[in-house]
């Protein structure tokens, strides 16, 4: 990343998710801006860490949570604010597809699916605001995803998830606005994590997949970083209530 944004030294930034996949490539982007970055997963992120301190000279902070438990979301926001002071940056980014039967799919799944992918978005924000607030302002960035534009199917839950984020967030904007919070959104495409290498990408999937897209490349993590700092930076300082595609011409198609 060769772009800049001076306004991001310094800043309190908090990534949930932040140790793997598009999430490591966000913490990365924003330590290389020399910003205070603390962020959270359930799985040990120790060797990531030492890897991030090596490669930027700028180790985050890793705190251990499982962001579906509430309480264990907020204790750990509010010890990333006590060590790098309010957090004026959240990235709402962990996320789980796990595939599904609409018709096999019980109550305790869809609770689930809710606490992680929409309900922990919402306690997220609501633990960072009043600091936020305080400080004269922030920006908030929630992933979102296209599949809820596509009229996928598969994974009724977590597309109705992906949907109530962008309702969610606009609703925020606008509540939030006269404290200078800005709230927006990212809705990827299929960005190939080695998670969905793994579980889900095939050689036909793929290409069926890029032959749809405007730009026919495949769309990595780091494709996502750019876009994220320029939103949590006062570059756009008047962007908020926005939802930004990135899927390289996908749904246009």
């Amino acid at each position: 990343m060769s772009v800049v944004f001076d306004d991001l030294k310094g800043q309190s930034v908090f990534v949930t998710g932040g140790g793997s996949g598009i999430g490591a490539a966000l913490t990365e982007a924003f330590l290389r801006q020399g910003a205070k970055v603390a962020f959270c997963q359930r799985s040990d992120a120790t060797a990531f860490c030492d890897e991030m301190e090596q490669a930027t000279g700028n180790r985050p902070l890793f705190l251990p949570c499982d962001i579906s438990v509430t309480d264990q979301l907020q204790l750990t926001l509010s010890t990333a604010a006590k060590v790098h002071g309010p957090i004026t940056v959240l990235v709402n980014n962990a996320a789980n597809d796990k595939r599904h039967e609409t018709l096999q799919t019980d109550e305790t799944f869809w609770d689930w699916s809710m606490a992680v992918n929409l309900r922990s978005y919402f306690f997220a924000c609501q633990s960072v605001i009043p600091g936020m607030k305080a400080a004269g302002g922030g920006s908030i960035i929630n992933f979102s995803s296209i599949s809820f534009m596509m009229a996928d199917k598969g994974y009724a839950a977590y597309i109705t998830a992906n949907a109530g984020i962008v309702g969610m967030t606009r609703t925020l904007a606008r509540e939030f606005g006269p404290d200078h919070i800005r709230v927006n959104a990212v809705a990827p495409g299929w960005v190939l994590t080695a998670k969905q290498k793994e579980m889900w990408v095939t050689p036909e999937s793929l290409a069926a997949h890029l032959a749809r897209q405007c730009i026919p490349d495949e769309i990595q993590p780091e494709d996502m970083a750019g876009t994220v700092l320029f939103l949590a930076s006062d570059a756009s300082r008047m962007m908020t209530s926005q939802t930004l595609v990135l899927d390289g011409g996908y749904i246009s198609s």
